[in-house]
């Protein structure tokens, strides 16, 4: 079933499912700074819009758009700036 999420008081809203290669959500964001932490390994792509984004490792922040996609390990946690309302699709590994 379907598990839908809020979060940043309600400026980050996503619905969680079942995918044949396991768990993933798709989700928006409205504009804004977002700081996430992650339990499993995380492949995120961005389906409109923009994110741009600090991941653990990096001091650079780096512009994803439409179909590109990032990748965070477990136990991280990592920054997203948001310009305009995007939307997402995150895959758990």
């Amino acid at each position: 079933m379907f598990e839908v999420n809020e979060y940043f008081g309600g400026n980050v809203k996503s619905i969680g499912f079942k995918t044949s290669e396991g768990p993933a959500t798709v989700g928006v964001m409205a504009p804004g700074e977002y700081e996430f932490g992650t339990t499993r390994k995380e492949l995120m792509t961005v389906t409109s819009g923009k994110l741009t984004v600090k991941l653990p490792a990096n001091q650079e922040w780096t512009e994803f758009s439409r179909n590109e996609t990032f990748e965070v390990d477990p136990n991280q946690k990592f920054q997203v700036k948001v310009d305009g309302e995007s939307s997402y699709i995150c895959l758990y590994r």
